[in-house]
């Protein structure tokens, strides 16, 4: 991962996010190599740096018990720029609904942004979409969609996911996103489980929905295949805030600068090259 973030800071990358699926919650967390990697990392990458990936209350192995604000503090004082809260941001907005829309101050985003600022602060949003046949089936927020569900449907919510997409909750993007930002999160980092790994473009039906309804930064992700689907994110939904990209970049199928120069030559959008 270090020679990846270094590759990719030389290549051009305006930011650089860790996402760390597995957390490794069987060591302590002053062993934690995550923050072996963000100390390395910071030597030599500048640009700022996202790490995701237990930011939660957590307990050590041998019973010693750590809230997410101290989780947090140990990946800021290794060189982390931000922390991306995923599954715990989903509990917090759950809690927050349940309060009557009211903050309780005790949430992870919470309590994170009041100490470092809520441009510290990211939410990692996993959703999957439900399709259904009329907006009237359903009490969650829905979008008409030009990819048609499995029975030709026209209309779908977004269900928000957590523990990396295996268990879905009754929760949708619109509710969790707004109710983040009203929690003091300062970016959305927005995924689509129906995108990844398909190679076939963002879900630019789901940024645009979500923009028109938050107005923190919102990062794309999920589905970026080729330059193109980046000038099409950028056309056709100009208010959004950056796009993420990976698995094209690992494998040096498209090069950031190459995306970069597209998006300059055919949108005249200013960017750092």
């Amino acid at each position: 991962p270090v020679e990846l973030a270094q590759r990719y800071f030389i290549e051009g990358a305006d930011e650089i996010t860790f996402l760390n699926i597995t957390s490794f919650r069987n060591c302590p967390l002053k062993d934690l190599p995550i923050l072996e990697l963000l100390k390395m990392t910071s030597e030599t990458v500048y640009v700022p740096l996202t790490i995701g990936g237990g930011i939660r209350d957590v307990t050590d192995p041998d019973g010693k018990t750590y809230t997410a604000l101290e989780v947090a503090s140990q990946y800021f004082r290794s060189g982390a720029d931000k922390v991306s809260i995923g599954s715990d941001a989903v509990d917090a907005v759950e809690n927050y609904y349940k309060n009557g829309k009211v903050p309780t101050g005790t949430s992870s985003i919470e309590q994170i942004a009041h100490v470092y600022g809520s441009q510290a602060v990211v939410v990692s949003v996993d959703p999957v979409r439900v399709y259904v046949k009329s907006p009237d089936d359903t009490p969650h927020h829905t979008i008409k969609h030009n990819e048609k569900g499995p029975n030709g449907e026209e209309y779908c919510w977004y269900q928000c996911t957590v523990k990396g997409g295996r268990e879905r909750r009754d929760i949708d993007v619109h509710e969790l996103t707004t109710a983040c930002e009203a929690l003091g999160a300062g970016e959305i980092l927005l995924n689509c489980i129906n995108k990844d790994g398909t190679n076939s473009g963002y879900d630019i039906p789901l940024i645009i929905d979500v923009k028109k309804h938050v107005t923190i930064p919102v990062i794309a992700s999920s589905g970026a295949g080729q330059v193109a689907h980046f000038t099409d994110l950028f056309k056709e939904c100009p208010s959004v805030d950056a796009a993420l990209a990976a698995g094209i970049f690992h494998r040096k199928e498209v090069q950031i600068e190459q995306v970069k120069r597209e998006i300059v030559n055919s949108l005249s959008i200013p960017i750092r090259l």
